[in-house]
């Protein structure tokens, strides 16, 4: 059964003022929250005794503001116009890995990085690939979502674990609602190569005398 991510948007209101000689005329800007798909319905598995502290990833040149960027045939990176995500889109991924964690994993416990030092573990997130992209041969972008991360221990800060996710999710249609249904597909995809692939690290350290 496939797993639709649940895409929340909602449109930004700008603030009016009264006599004020310099009123915008321009659209506000639509603007989109990430979030993972729900959990599906399988049979528990034991929580790893272990804290997981989720660093603000990293991003590439171009990707690294609130625009949602999409790269043309001729490799020409520009953005959506009028279109938000709901924050820096390193914050926006940051929240989704936490959150993809929660439904998805078996740790004790994830947040973001200001627990760090308190946390038995840290995970640092590099994207590469993060747009919508549009080929000749089809009307509608495919969303590419690829990553690496790595996965240590927070006492001696010792790598644990390397892993590496790369997922591709057409949009259903040419519009940007299913261009960004399309976005939330390929994050959930590639970060839950990563979840599994840190639970099963983290129990094996966890396990281990």
């Amino acid at each position: 059964m496939i797993r639709l991510p649940s895409v929340l948007f909602a449109l930004a209101s700008l603030a009016a003022c009264t006599g004020s000689l310099f009123q915008s005329k321009s659209a506000p800007a639509t603007i989109y929250r990430l979030t993972p798909a729900p959990a599906a319905q399988t049979m528990p598995q034991p929580t790893v005794a272990a804290d997981l502290a989720i660093l603000k990833p990293k991003m590439p040149t171009g990707l690294e503001m609130d625009r949602i960027a999409v790269l043309y045939p001729d490799r020409r990176l520009d953005y959506f116009a009028d279109a938000r995500w709901s924050g820096p889109l390193n914050e926006v991924l940051q929240d989704f890995a936490v959150q993809e964690f929660h439904l998805h994993g078996n740790l004790r416990g994830v947040s973001g990085d200001t627990s760090v030092f308190a946390s038995s573990y840290w995970l640092e997130i590099e994207f590469t690939d993060f747009q919508a992209e549009y080929t000749p041969a089809a009307a509608a972008p495919a969303v590419h979502v690829h990553l690496r991360a790595r996965l240590g221990r927070s006492g001696d800060r010792h790598i644990l674990g390397q892993f590496e996710a790369d997922s591709v999710k057409p949009a259903a249609e040419n519009r940007l609602s299913a261009i960004v249904d399309a976005y939330a597909q390929a994050a959930d995809a590639a970060l839950a190569q990563i979840v599994a692939g840190a639970d099963a690290v983290a129990a094996k350290n966890s396990q281990a005398p």
